[in-house]
């Protein structure tokens, strides 16, 4: 996990700062503004960081039989016009697919249910998609025209979006807050820090030791950047992007199918799906760096 805190040992004067946390996508997320212009548009910019980051949800999620998602997964061989954040959602975790050669697979959302991911995290109702795990699907059998934002499932085949869609949902997030002096954004672990922090220094971040929450693998100090993690809790790897260059730390784990990562890059949404195995079907190598993140 990731513990966020204020520089505290700053000498610059205070700003005023305003937190709320709300429940999303399964976790808690905390969101912090900073700056003068009073609590009140505070507020504001807050509840509209809010929901962007529920329309998200609301139209991505494979737990809910109304999203937009499900109803895409109903219709597969017909081009069906989505909703562009669900498109965008989809033309990421296609990119993504394409960059790890397939390892990384959205179409893996009946796997998913077969594993036990298939409970509404606040109904607790069970989700079955009643579609078969087929060995013949995948990123490459979900085809999308920009124009009109259009997507057709070749196969019929059940998405699951989480990983892109938890970072969309800061990336929006971050879109409505970005007029202040500084925000943070930690959505369980997913973290985007922006500007200065309520005592006028850069934000600092910690990195738990996912075998002891007590202790930390790394304290960060940034801005204007995103930190992912996982939450496994066996093995720890450590990759840190600045700039082109990835720095990365390993240990190996007596666990070998289970590991934890830290990441750091300029955009949530390009993070968000590394460090998460049941996305997985197989080690991730490495990324080609000449790629732009955006």
């Amino acid at each position: 996990g990731l513990a966020m805190r204020s520089h505290i040992g700053s000498t610059h004067r205070r700003r005023t700062s305003l937190a709320a946390s709300f429940l999303l996508m399964g976790t808690v997320v905390t969101i912090r503004v900073v700056g003068d212009d009073g609590a009140h548009r505070m507020r504001d910019s807050i509840d509209r960081a809010i929901a962007a980051m529920r329309s998200v949800e609301e139209l991505c999620s494979r737990f809910d039989e109304d999203s937009a998602l499900r109803e895409l997964c109903r219709h597969p061989g017909e081009w069906m016009a989505v909703p562009p954040v669900l498109f965008h959602a989809l033309k990421v975790a296609r990119e993504v697919a394409s960059m790890t050669n397939g390892v990384f697979d959205p179409t893996v959302g009946p796997r998913l249910e077969q594993l036990g991911f298939n409970r509404h995290y606040l109904t607790g109702e069970e989700v079955d998609s009643a579609i078969p795990i087929r060995d013949d699907v995948s990123f490459r059998d979900i085809a999308l025209e920009d124009d009109g934002c259009r997507v057709r499932l070749e196969k019929p085949l059940g998405l699951d979006l989480g990983a892109v869609a938890k970072g969309l949902a800061v990336d929006l997030a971050a879109h409505e807050l970005s007029g202040w002096e500084g925000y943070a954004i930690d959505a369980g672990g997913d973290v985007y820090v922006a500007g200065v922090d309520p005592h006028g220094g850069v934000w600092h971040v910690g990195v738990e030791n996912p075998e002891d929450g007590r202790a930390l693998l790394a304290r960060l100090r940034i801005t204007d950047a995103a930190v992912c993690t996982s939450e496994t809790i066996s093995g720890e790897a450590l990759k840190i992007r600045a700039n082109t260059t990835w720095w990365t730390r390993q240990r190996e784990s007596p666990h070998r199918d289970s590991s934890a990562a830290r990441l750091l890059a300029p955009r949530p949404c390009w993070l968000t799906w590394l460090p998460r195995p049941p996305f997985c079907s197989a080690p991730i190598g490495p990324l080609d760096s000449s790629r732009k993140w955006d």
